[in-house]
């Protein structure tokens, strides 16, 4: 005993630093955002230890905060990547979440997931359930995302139940509305809509569909459902009597199959590997086929109308080979699936039929009376709306001839006294805040800037208060005093106003400028951008440069004519 001490504190020692080691990567997650951590579950490998990790983090974070489908989203992580017994829990735990909510697409989301689930455990009576709660949430949200979403689920309902041109025109709609905008949802609604072509007979339709589908796949750069594409394929060359292909394409798609778990497609292409094997009448290699299948009704209770046929053979193939007590076997499994069958078609049949199509008419007959309702409203506000409209003309007529008017005026105005018009006139301001400037300086300041102005000085493109204050070996402050008191403006205003009056002279006095563009007229002017030129000249002319060139135009074209 005292010999393994030893390897026992080693043992001790390694746990310990295995879940310190734990502890400081759970730890490490903890700042990491919703979306590092989504993806980081969907990297990590299916069922692993670290992609735990990353579940009870994105939970965790999502649970202290106060986003509802953030936390929703932490349980339908745990759906799409927990073991099979555990779905159906994690789903309990989203639908109470989104109950919490009180939000109508949330909650209806919550239970379309876990009608999936339902659903991929083939338990169809209870899938169907937990959609018809979902389409009522949903239909209240107006989502139209959930809606297709809901439609999709439905019709493979219908599928199953062998209502296959409703579902048609089911996946046909949910075909045209995903296609661009979910590239898995799309090509599920081409696959599906195959194997319902395939059920009522359009065998050279569900082959156009089915390639149709592995063309879009590589398109979208999804191959997801290849496999798919080409167990559709496989069955329906059996239908063509193709027994040797059929048997090669399924063949070739079921490994992937098996890969997403899916037991239900490979009960079915088994069963019909089984029914090519049997009509090349390969009795014993079809047996072990159809064996398989029972196997999978025996284990998951997973039945459907089309593998009922499985055991009307297993039972003629055991009464020609006198094998009595198979035959017997046999006979009361064909028992035991028609019982389940019988009792899951009544069900879903009378709820698919009175709680979804009749909410459907119901609904549309709702929108029609609610359309009619509102075109009496809207007929109404029409005529008052187009009332309004018509004085919004009429009012927006008056202001543009007033403007044009106004525009007219200032325009003729700037064309006359054109020295007048050429500099700044002295504003003496008396009556404005106390001038500390003594009349000696202000009479020096009052030179240099008639230098300046005459000198054109304001046309450097650099020009700043600092520099023109250096230049005048004078200081900011004293200078923006003296133009504030003098020109009755500040000094950036002051600059641009002389730099919109050099532009004006240029364009009367001399022709080639009537051309220039906006931008060339700011250059010139020394403006840093073509927008400060257009606002300052707007703001000085109360006239944009573009109509005081356009007018100008148009009188150079009246003289020449």
């Amino acid at each position: 005993m005292i010999k393994n001490i030893p390897t026992l504190l080693l043992l001790l020692a390694v746990v310990n630093v295995v879940s310190a080691q734990k502890k400081e990567f759970t730890d490490s997650l903890t700042g990491r955002s919703l979306d590092y951590l989504f993806q980081r579950i969907e990297d990590a490998e299916s069922g692993s230890p670290l992609q735990a990790l990353y579940l009870k983090s994105f939970l965790q974070r999502a649970k202290s905060g106060r986003n509802w489908e953030d936390r929703i989203d932490g349980y339908k992580n745990y759906v799409h990547h927990s073991d099979e017994r555990l779905k159906l829990t994690y789903a309990d735990s989203m639908v109470h979440a989104a109950k919490m909510s009180h939000d109508n697409a949330l909650i209806g989301s919550a239970y379309l997931s876990k009608g999936i689930v339902y659903y991929g455990q083939k338990k169809n009576d209870l899938a169907l359930d937990n959609y018809l709660i979902a389409n009522n949430y949903i239909s209240k949200s107006k989502e139209p995302y959930l809606v297709y979403k809901v439609k999709y689920n439905i019709a493979q309902i219908k599928y199953y139940l062998g209502f296959y041109d409703e579902a048609i025109s089911l996946f046909n709609e949910c075909a045209k509305f995903f296609k661009g905008s979910d590239s898995r949802g799309y090509l599920n609604s081409l696959h599906c809509l195959g194997l319902c072509y395939n059920r009522v007979g359009d065998l050279g339709l569900c082959s156009q569909t089915n390639a149709l589908g592995i063309a879009e796949g590589q398109r979208l750069k999804n191959f997801d459902m290849v496999a798919y594409f080409e167990h559709s394929e496989g069955i329906n060359q059996y239908f063509m009597h193709n027994y040797a292909l059929a048997i090669k394409k399924i063949n070739g798609a079921l490994p992937e199959i098996a890969r997403n778990g899916d037991f239900a497609n490979q009960t079915v292409g088994k069963f019909y590997i089984g029914k090519c094997h049997w009509a090349l009448d390969r009795r014993d290699k079809a047996v072990g086929y159809f064996q398989q299948v029972d196997m999978v009704f025996k284990e998951r209770n997973y039945i459907r109308p089309d593998l009922r046929e499985n055991y009307e053979l297993l039972i003629r193939h055991y009464k020609s080979t006198g094998k009595l007590s198979n035959q017997l076997y046999y006979i009361d499994r064909l028992i035991k699936a028609d019982s389940v069958l019988s009792t899951s078609f009544k069900y879903l049949s009378g709820r698919i039929h009175k709680d979804y199509d009749t909410k459907e008419l119901l609904d549309e007959k709702k929108e029609i009376l609610e359309a009619l309702k509102a075109r009496r409203h809207n007929d109404n506000i029409a005529l008052a709306v187009i009332s309004m409209l018509f004085l919004c003309l009429v009012a927006i007529t008056y202001w543009y001839l007033k403007r044009k008017v106004q525009y007219r005026k200032r325009f003729e105005e700037l064309m006359r006294d054109k020295e007048e018009h050429m500099k700044l006139e002295e504003r003496k301001l008396s009556a404005r805040a106390p001038f500390d400037v003594n009349e000696k300086a202000s009479a020096l300041m009052l030179k240099h800037l008639s230098r300046f102005e005459k000198e054109k000085g304001f046309l450097d493109r650099d020009l700043t208060l600092v520099k023109l204050a250096a230049s005048f070996g004078s200081n900011t402050k004293y200078l923006s005093k003296v133009i504030f008191q003098y020109r009755g403006i500040k000094f950036v205003d002051y600059v641009n106003e002389l730099r919109v009056l050099y532009i004006i002279g240029l364009i009367r006095n001399e022709r080639n400028y009537r051309n220039y563009t906006n931008e060339a007229l700011a250059e010139e002017a020394g403006f840093s951008s073509t927008q400060r030129f257009v606002k300052a000249f707007t703001k000085k002319t109360k006239i944009s440069p573009s109509y005081f060139l356009q007018q100008i135009r148009k009188g150079d074209a009246d003289e020449c004519s």
